[in-house]
């Protein structure tokens, strides 16, 4: 009997201390948050609000219930968003945006307390709009492209200057889509047929130019030929045509020479080539 009390008093004492160790570490566990590599914590207090100290990398202490961690991400991560902006001449073009951005480290109880956790989600798509329309508004569509450096440094610029209200740092801002409307891409497409059209009239124009001279300069040399010619003949007489007549004769007489179709037929009246005249 006195060993059965014994028994049920130890296992009484063993569930007791069981259960201090078990509340132990759950007050334990739930006294200590860990901030992961690249991450920042807030600290809420139930009664102080939000802690304006930003908490680094670790294992920290806490008081359950009354206060609360909030962990940011303060690694730089991209954004990507699309706008359809109106330029100077009233032309509709859609731009693309890309932008690596994070929080600046000792503001982020501020931001806690004004955007929350989800910041760039709120922020950077509305400023991202805003500075492409400001931006965009101050060119022509055709210098967005000659001129997209230039718009490029405006854009990353202003949105590196508004983004910094809300404390929140740009470290790359880049235009990585530009097209424009089918109006305008209509329009460019007509005026570049209308380019080729005039460049191919031009050069029938010239080139029309260049046979009205080629046929004067012709017609020139062969009247200089002609007088020349004239004023040979006058001053020698007929001997110069006869002498280009005996030449002409002598290239057909050995042109016919040379071909074996040409039968030679002697001239009189005598055609019988194999019949004796004597006779």
């Amino acid at each position: 009997m006195g060993s059965s009390q014994a028994a049920v008093s130890f296992l009484n004492n063993l569930a007791r201390a069981a259960f201090g160790i078990g509340a132990a570490a759950t007050v334990l566990n739930s006294s200590l948050y860990t901030v992961d590599g690249g991450q920042r914590a807030v600290l809420f207090d139930r009664f102080r609000g939000v802690i304006d100290t930003t908490i680094g990398e670790g294992t920290h202490f806490l008081i359950p219930w009354l206060q609360k961690p909030f962990i940011f991400d303060i690694r730089t991560r991209p954004h990507t968003f699309s706008s359809v902006s109106g330029t100077k001449d009233l032309q509709m073009v859609n731009l693309t945006l890309r932008v690596l951005s994070r929080p600046e480290v000792s503001r982020l109880p501020h931001i806690f307390q004004r955007l929350g956790l989800e910041y760039d989600e709120k922020v950077l798509p509305s400023i991202g709009n805003e500075v492409l329309k400001a931006v965009v508004a101050q060119f022509n569509a055709d210098q967005l492209l000659t001129e997209r450096p230039h718009v490029s440094a405006l854009v990353r610029d202003s949105l590196i200057k508004r983004a910094r209200d809300f404390d929140i740092v740009m470290d790359d801002v880049a235009i990585t889509h530009l097209s424009y409307g089918v109006e305008f891409s209509r329009a460019v497409e007509q005026k570049q047929v209308a380019q080729q059209e005039a460049e191919r009239s031009k050069f029938v124009v010239m080139k029309a130019d260049q046979e009205r001279r080629a046929a004067i300069i012709r017609a020139e040399g062969e009247s200089d030929a002609a007088k020349l010619i004239s004023e040979a003949t006058t001053k020698a007489g007929m001997g110069l045509i006869e002498l280009r007549r005996i030449e002409a004769s002598r290239e057909i007489a050995a042109t016919l020479a040379k071909s074996s179709n040409v039968a030679y037929l002697p001239g009189g009246n005598n055609m019988l080539l194999a019949l004796n005249a004597n006779r």
